[in-house]
């Protein structure tokens, strides 16, 4: 690993200008050196579990918002999982007790560290001890998480409200009839106050993409982990199909990359006038002067 240097990159700007903090957390490319002693597949094959060049997506479309940048591989270990999600089948420190009633993911192999995917199969040649998952909880998931809760609650410090996009990629979802191009998750009304999602929706149709919520992706541990409406921290997954913004082959960015950027920079905006001009926050400590 790097030591004591970050798994991710950060623009921060200090303070915060805007309440629109940006996550990148799947578009990883980079795959530790002990890899390659560890999988029985070649890192090639792992490119599937990579949210491929949407970092690129994101970078274009920013101008002054806190955005963070995951560099580690997902198949390393996966943020949008929540700590206690280890594969028992995998990892030698997964707790039975909190996993006997496993998630879809997990049953899938799609844990806190995949153990598995679907174009590869199984990805391990051994199972991995616990010291080890350990180290990457502590190198990658903490310090990401940590750094994400400071951003946000740096924003709803100065603007009295935070909202968090996170910004995945998915393969085309169909090649016949009308399918989405793009898919809000916002863990069904829980993570986020519909007027942000209603916003991003709007720019959607205007630039012609169709659009879902919820289905067949909500959101995952980063939004139940930082999204909370009552707190005026509000959290949405955005997910974009590759085809949007890569080649023919879904491997390099490609010629739609700069329309898919622009529609980007326009849920943005859009949210953070929603944030600032739309309906008033909540207080919850409105009464303290009382």
């Amino acid at each position: 690993m790097h030591g004591t240097t970050p798994w991710f990159d950060q623009w921060d700007p200090n303070p915060p200008e805007s309440p629109v903090v940006l996550s990148v957390q799947h578009a990883g490319r980079d795959y530790p050196p002990e890899m390659a002693d560890q999988l029985r597949v070649p890192i090639a094959q792992l490119r599937p579990l990579e949210d491929r060049y949407v970092d690129a997506l994101a970078l274009a479309a920013r101008r002054h918002e806190t955005l963070f940048v995951q560099r580690a591989a997902r198949a390393w270990i996966d943020l949008n999982r929540g700590e206690r999600e280890r594969d028992p089948k995998l990892d030698d420190g997964a707790d039975a007790r909190r996993t006997s009633i496993e998630s879809h993911r997990l049953r899938s192999g799609l844990g806190l560290v995949p153990r598995r995917i679907a174009s590869a199969g199984d990805i391990w040649r051994h199972r991995l001890r616990s010291a080890d998952v350990d180290a990457r909880i502590a190198a990658c998931h903490r310090p990401y998480h940590g750094a994400i809760a400071k951003a946000l609650n740096a924003a709803r410090d100065r603007f009295g409200i935070a909202i968090l996009l996170d910004i995945h990629s998915m393969p085309p979802l169909g090649t016949e009839g009308p399918v989405a191009r793009i898919v809000f998750g916002d863990r069904f009304g829980r993570s986020a106050a519909a007027r942000f999602v209603s916003r991003m929706e709007s720019i959607a149709e205007a630039a012609g993409l169709r659009h879902a919520l919820n289905t067949p992706y909500a959101g995952g541990h980063l939004l139940d982990r930082h999204g909370q409406p009552s707190a005026n921290i509000h959290a949405i997954q955005i997910e974009w199909c590759r085809s949007l913004y890569l080649d023919a082959a879904l491997d390099q960015p490609g010629e739609g990359l700069p329309m898919a950027a622009r529609a980007l920079r326009g849920m943005i905006d859009a949210v953070a006038d929603e944030a600032l001009n739309g309906a008033a926050p909540f207080a919850p400590h409105a009464l303290a002067a009382e």
